[in-house]
């Protein structure tokens, strides 16, 4: 089932399509995957993924767009299957490079995206859909399916073009009492799978969790009743754009006679957006400004904010640290309304802790049922498979495991083995007369974005970065003759976070003087003060079990 290839892909053949996943495969979010034929290109998704320990100081991981280099003027779309960061968060760093191409989606994910925009001063070109709409996109023709997940407008997209049918999935689940009525279109996957899928790229998040997902109704109970018992304030964490959850939260708040108030930039921004166009209904009088509800009895007080993955900058991390306006005390209770995303559970341990220790009650999905995923789970992928039938799989979205088991599902359908490709991304497909085939590879790194600018942290920096945390610094001063060569005083260390005894400044400069010695050109330049620099690294790695960062600067006598 696994395919991998290192070689760049040959051009193109004619009545063939190209599908490269640029992110998604083996990661839980920068998901991007660049659909190519005749020519052309169609990119469906393109989001960030967020930080971990490993990555200090970077804001956003985007997609590598390198493989769209001098074919910019190529992209006929844009399709964006929902409006969840991981699959919108990269979209203004994408229209940097070419700011026209038209962005393809439903009302509310739009929405979402034109107030990022606007943060980066950006207008778009914006082309609104809703399912059952099926338009042509240079040699693309794209339908549009509705499919329910845990934010609303979630869509679908199937891609004909003469080489086959592709479908993919976008982030999905098939709750049967969705909040808004609006469930997913098994029918159109029948129609589709009766049509001829050739290649089905399905959600994979859920793929080892067997069953089938409980609906978003049965979280009422247990939110309900933490609105009901809570001696004190509730403190709501959840993603800015989970629409159904918050209101949920809503209309339970309002149930027991609680006041709510949005905290924090991105949990205004987009509750007020989806306010105004109708998804989100909050009942007169419910709704005051956070001020106003820190002056009222605390037994009326909802604050719904976002940090529900330990985001150090986030609300309620603030809150957690006491490095907010609103002071969490002895009898609040904090809800934690939203998943354990892979790779943050540290993070999220950590805040449930500093939570505790501020006195709050946190009520999070291991002890309580206020939450359920906005992802298939495996009984409804093989639901899917059963329906769509399709010649070839290429599970997306999910880290290498997800992909692996939902591959495995669809062996368990009828899928031949050889027509599974769990891939990394980069890899590329090329799809013809129904059969898939890797037929090479292109640059996927990481692109790291500081202070909204993409590219500002390397993985060299990164790893200095790490190395200044762990290990420390050291600056060393020289003083050498450029005309003998000779160091003329005793080198002077200076170190942060790093203790050299007095042994070790004594070995340590023996090595600085064995390196000058052995430079054969100039001893004085940035050559001579890398060789000294990377001369001290290996001692002290191989003496101490130490790598500090060391700056060596060589001044002349």
């Amino acid at each position: 089932m696994r395919r991998t290839a290192r070689q760049t892909p040959p051009a193109l053949a004619d009545g063939a399509m190209r599908i490269v996943a640029l992110g998604g495969l083996g990661e839980i979010g920068r998901n991007m995957t660049v659909f190519e034929f005749a020519g052309k290109l169609l990119i469906v998704d393109c989001g960030v993924l967020f930080p971990e320990d490993h990555h200090p100081g970077v804001d956003l991981i985007l997609p590598d767009f390198s493989y769209l280099k001098n074919r910019w003027q190529d992209v006929v779309g844009l399709v964006l299957t929902h409006g969840h960061e991981d699959h919108i968060g990269g979209v203004p760093y994408l229209l940097k490079h070419r700011g026209d191409i038209p962005v393809i989606s439903a009302k509310l994910t739009l929405a979402f995206l034109k107030t990022k925009l606007e943060e980066h001063r950006i207008k778009g070109k914006m082309v609104q859909v809703k399912e059952g709409d099926r338009r042509k996109f240079g040699p693309f023709d794209v339908e549009f399916l509705a499919v329910n997940h845990s934010i609303p407008d979630g869509l679908a997209v199937a891609i004909r073009t003469p080489a086959g049918l592709v479908l993919e999935t976008g982030d999905f689940k098939m709750d049967q009492f969705p909040l808004d009525k609006r469930i997913t279109d098994l029918a159109g996957f029948a129609r589709l799978g009766e049509e001829g899928v050739d290649l089905f790229l399905p959600d994979s998040t859920n793929a080892e969790v067997p069953g089938f997902l409980a609906a978003e109704a049965d979280l009422i109970p247990a939110i309900d009743q933490v609105m009901r018992t809570a001696p004190r304030r509730v403190v709501v964490s959840s993603f800015a754009s989970h629409v159904h959850r918050i209101q949920q939260i809503i209309d339970s708040a309002h149930k027991y006679n609680r006041k709510i108030a949005f905290v924090g930039r991105s949990m205004v921004r987009n509750m007020t957006t989806a306010r105004e166009l109708g998804y989100l209904k909050i009942p007169r009088g419910v709704l005051v400004d956070a001020k106003e509800l820190e002056k009222m009895d605390p037994k009326k007080a909802v604050l719904i904010c976002t940090g529900s993955q330990g985001e150090p900058m986030a609300a309620l991390a603030r809150m957690a640290n006491g490095d907010h306006q609103i002071n969490l005390t002895e009898g609040d209770t904090v809800l934690l309304a939203s998943s354990l995303v892979p790779g943050n559970e540290s993070s999220i341990y950590r805040l449930i802790n500093d939570l505790t220790k501020q006195g709050a009650n946190v009520i999070h999905k291991g002890n309580a049922k206020v939450h359920v995923s906005g992802h298939a789970s495996a009984g409804e992928l093989v639901y899917c498979y059963n329906l769509v039938r399709p010649k070839n799989v290429m599970p997306v979205h999910g880290e290498y495991r997800h992909l692996k088991a939902n591959a495995e599902l669809a062996v368990r359908t009828g899928v031949e083995p050889k027509n599974t490709f769990i891939i990394e991304d980069g890899t590329a497909l090329d799809l013809k007369d129904g059969v898939v085939k890797v037929s090479g590879s292109v640059p996927a790194a990481y692109v790291y974005v500081e202070n909204m600018v993409a590219g500002a942290a390397t993985e060299e920096s990164l790893q200095d970065r790490i190395r200044l945390a762990e290990d420390g610094a050291v600056t060393v001063l020289l003083i050498v003759n450029p005309d003998t060569g000779k160091i003329e005083e005793d080198p002077e260390f200076f170190s942060v976070g790093f203790n050299l005894t007095d042994k070790d400044i004594e070995k340590a400069a023996g090595i600085v003087e064995k390196t000058i010695s052995g430079i054969r050109g100039e001893k004085t330049g940035p050559a001579a003060e890398k060789a000294v620099a990377n001369g001290l690294l290996r001692w002290s790695d191989r003496a101490l079990r130490r790598k500090p960062v060391y700056t060596v600067i060589i001044v002349e006598a």
